[in-house]
Formats: C-alpha cells, structure tokens, sequence
C-alpha cells in the first residue's frame, strides 16, 4: 500500500491533464459552430438592412405604376415591396386601428423601415372635400422625391379597390396641400397580404400610387438554428467520409 502512496498526486494530475485536453478538444469542435451561429445571427439582419431576406421579408422594390415612374423617376429605389413591422409585437388577428396605433407608438422603428429622407407629418390627416371630412391614415413627406407620401393601411388582402380611396386622397393633396415646388404627391397601399398579378393589372393604368405588404414576423429563430446545426453535421459527416 506505501507503494502506491506516491503515485496518487501523479494520478491526479495525470486526470486532470485529460480533462484539459477534453476541454480543449470540444472548444475547436465547438468553435466553428459558434462562429456558424453567429454569423447566421448576423445575416437575417444584414439581409433585411439590404432588403435581401426571404420570402417573409422580402425587401425588393414595389410595383409602380407608369405615372408614378413618369413623375418621380426615384421612387422604385425608395419605396419596397413589404416591409417589416414585427417591432409592433400584433397578434395574427389585429384591427387597423392597432396597426396605426402601434406604428405610431413605434414611430422612430417605422421611420428606420421605410428608410432614409422620410418625415412624418401627421396621422388622420384631415382631407375636406366639398362639405365632407375624410382623414388620411398616414401623411409624411420624402425629401429625395420633393414630395408628400400618404400611406393607407389596409389589414386584409389587397384589393383593386383600395386604390380608387389612395388615389381621392392623392387628389386632394395635391389639390389644396401641396406646395408650389413639390412634386405631386404618392400614395401607398400597405395591405397584409397582395396577390402580385392582382396589384399588376391594378396599377397598370395611370396612378400615382403603390401597393406593398407589411410583414409582422420573422421565421422562428429556435428552428432556424436547429436547421443550420443539423446542416452543420451533415456537412462534418461529408468531409469525414471525404
């Protein structure tokens, strides 16, 4: 038993030497993993500052119609064809009050999805025709395209006659609110949903308007990583038998 006294310390050391390299081991495992997950994490956003992000949100430009082309050259660089609202935290089934509410409360978030040189200007924007009262949803103004941009909110599926509301709206601006030196107005549609061939034919005729989509969230992040871990073995696995 004395002879295996000393030999104990060794021992130890001898455990803790493995339990060191086992460390070591699973971080250069790990590491590429991590770094996978982090520039993953990372994507989803750039892509979406880019307007390049999946079909949920899809960021490219919106369709525009010959007499917005005609008359603002710019605006298919400006405005997209669905933006992201998922700041809003709305529940699948929600009003358009809540959506009006909840951007406004939301505003500066809003401000940075529309994108750069966009001001705000008001919500029920008053708009007096004859002796009637309408009210405007959204009102702001784009410096680039020197004019005012009135956005109508729409939380069902797009549908052709929205537009003939957008453009009575576009009418009146530019009747008696724009400015000598600005630009006629633009109007747009933001609908939950849009079928792109309906909003085609819609918008083929002269109209100083655009339809887009609003998107309230992302797909789920949880299944996005276990998708990109069960890509990652299956890549390892590869480059074994490789």
């Amino acid at each position: 038993m004395s002879d295996l006294t000393p030999a104990t310390p060794d021992f130890a050391e001898i455990t803790r030497l493995i339990a060191s390299a086992r460390q070591r081991a699973n971080l250069a495992v790990n590491t590429p993993l991590i770094e996978l997950y982090g520039q993953v994490g990372a994507y989803p956003s750039g892509k979406i500052k880019a307007a390049e992000w999946g079909e949920g949100v899809v960021l490219s430009p919106a369709k525009v119609s010959p007499q917005v082309t005609q008359s603002h050259p710019g605006a298919a660089s400006v405005f997209k064809d669905r933006y992201l609202a998922e700041f809003l935290d709305l529940p699948a089934a929600h009003l358009e009050s809540d959506l009006q509410h909840g951007l406004l409360a939301q505003l500066k978030q809003f401000l940075l999805e529309l994108g750069r040189d966009f001001c705000f200007i008001g919500s029920e924007y008053p708009l007096q025709v004859g002796k009637q009262d309408f009210a405007l949803d959204l009102l702001f103004f784009h410096r680039g395209l020197n004019s005012l941009v009135a956005i109508e909110l729409k939380t069902t599926r797009f549908s052709p006659e929205h537009l003939g509301q957008l453009n009575f709206y576009l009418e009146a601006l530019d009747r008696d609110h724009k400015k000598p030196h600005e630009n006629p107005a633009i109007g747009l549609l933001l609908c939950a949903s849009k079928d792109d061939e309906v909003v085609e034919y819609a918008l083929s005729r002269l109209s100083p308007a655009l339809v887009a989509q609003y998107q309230t969230q992302l797909p789920d992040r949880k299944l996005l990583q276990a998708k990109l871990h069960e890509f990652y073995l299956a890549n390892l696995g590869e480059e074994g038998v490789e």
